[in-house]
């Protein structure tokens, strides 16, 4: 059965569901193709879930330090892994629930099954062997991306992981490589650690958090260590052995090689674009390095395909995918968009502690030659983050030294994800070092760490 839409949007991850939901504000009769469950990657295996997990260990660490605070606690106080599992995906399954209530009440069709391209309008959907074809006056690619794979380190599932089946183990492994400490292994790396399991993570760059400012990456390195996460730099995995009950796992460091075993090892290398097998080759849409080609606008060189979110070279970030879909989506109906300005997309670690930031590193400003300032500010020195019991990382602010505009932000701290969005503004804006410390900042708060900073830029800091 053939079914005309507007607009197809195939794949509802944060990408994918935005559009759909976008398209249907503005009138369009929207079709949606989806093989999985509502809402991709991110509400159901990434974000969502890990962040659940996340404030699962936070429980327990605030139990387990409670002393601190003069509570005392009786009785034993530890994680019921499966428990925490469970309520994880419960998590996911409601936000998944509510994207399906979403899709309903924007009168959003979902068509189930995979979906390849025919033609610049024409989507073949295959569910469980029941072929099917869906029409579109355009058509929004939004597959997104699943996890990378090293080269002999293929996922078994079992003893070699990725991300999906860290979120569902059965229960706590005694001991944990992480291979990778972006975004994805140091969150796992955290939680994990919080669960009693002895972790080591193995770094191929010389920084820990290695697409973070330097001094983001050396703070989260001594947070690392604090904790007792073993942090391995400069180093790589070259081989697993998986034939006994312990993973033997080859690992090449600064001096030399060595093995450990431990009794998992969690691939965190990064993604791959899932641009295989939807027809690309069929209807000739140009690809290069394994990612889709767009302009500006999410064009393809095929008339009426789009493509947004990881499938394109442009962050793999989930806020990144949802503005870029509304973006898109906008100038199909004919509106004038802005193009998004991706020197200001704001970047979230979920650990303990958080690290967030936007906008250039003091390296990239260096290395562009930009004459500049700093201004920083510790937590150490932060009333609320003392009060709190969390007084650990920084604010550092980064100026131009001629108009005083801010170029970027780099935090790491307790709750510093939720501060990040006042500097994106600000950059949005062209906010000044001036405009900022000048701003009344309510006290106490962690947020007053921004104003300090930028009057550190200025020699006029108060609390340092």
């Amino acid at each position: 059965m053939e079914q005309l839409f507007d607009l197809v949007v195939l794949g509802s991850g944060p990408g994918g569901y935005v559009a759909a939901i976008r398209g249907a504000q503005l009138g369009m009769n929207v079709g949606v193709v989806e093989r999985s469950e509502l809402g991709g990657i991110c509400l159901n295996w990434g974000c969502i879930p890990t962040k659940a997990l996340l404030k699962s260990a936070q429980v327990l660490n605030d139990i387990q330090s409670a002393g601190k605070f003069g509570v005392h606690v009786n009785g034993e106080v530890a994680p019921d892994f499966e428990s925490i599992i469970a309520r994880s995906r419960q998590v996911a399954a409601r936000m998944s629930k509510g994207i399906d209530y979403l899709f309903k009440k924007n009168k959003i069709t979902v068509v189930r099954g995979t979906g390849q391209l025919k033609d610049a309008s024409t989507l073949t959907v295959n569910n469980e062997g029941e072929i099917s074809e869906i029409k579109g006056k355009k058509i929004i690619l939004a597959t997104g991306a699943r996890a990378r794979q090293l080269p002999g380190l293929a996922i078994d599932g079992e003893k070699i992981i990725g991300y999906r089946q860290a979120l569902t183990l059965s229960k706590i492994p005694e001991s944990m490589i992480v291979i990778g400490s972006g975004a994805i292994g140091t969150e796992l790396a955290f939680f994990y650690n919080r669960m009693g399991t002895k972790v080591t993570v193995v770094e191929f760059l010389p920084n820990a958090v290695p697409l973070e400012d330097e001094e983001v990456s050396k703070q989260m390195a001594r947070e690392l260590k604090k904790q007792k996460i073993e942090l391995m730099l400069s180093s790589s995995v070259t081989a697993v052995d998986t034939t006994n009950d312990l993973c033997k796992v080859t690992i090449n460091t600064p001096k030399g090689t060595i093995e450990r075993e431990a009794e998992i090892v969690l691939s965190a290398v990064g993604i791959t674009a899932n641009i295989e097998d939807i027809g690309l080759e069929t209807v000739g849409v140009a690809t290069e390095k394994g990612k889709i080609v767009v302009d500006e606008y999410y064009r393809t060189n095929v008339e009426n395909v789009f493509a947004i979110g990881d499938i394109i070279n442009t962050p793999a970030l989930a806020h990144v995918a949802s503005a870029e879909a509304i973006t898109c989506v906008e100038k199909i109906a004919g509106q004038s968009p802005d193009p998004i300005d991706y020197t200001n997309i704001p970047s979230a670690i979920y650990t303990t502690p958080e690290v967030a930031s936007v906008g250039f590193t003091e390296k990239e400003v260096q290395d562009k030659g930009i004459q500049y300032r700093i201004g920083k500010f510790p937590f150490t020195a932060s009333g609320k983050a003392t009060a709190a019991g969390h007084n650990e990382g920084f604010v550092k602010l980064i100026f131009e030294q001629k108009t005083d505009e801010i170029l970027g932000a780099h935090l790491i701290g307790y709750n510093v994800t939720e501060m990040i969005a006042e500097l994106v503004v600000s950059k949005k804006l062209n906010a000044t070092a001036k405009h900022l410390l000048k701003s009344i900042h309510p006290h106490p708060t962690m947020s007053e760490a921004i104003m300090e900073a930028a009057a550190a830029s200025h020699d006029e800091v108060i609390h340092l």
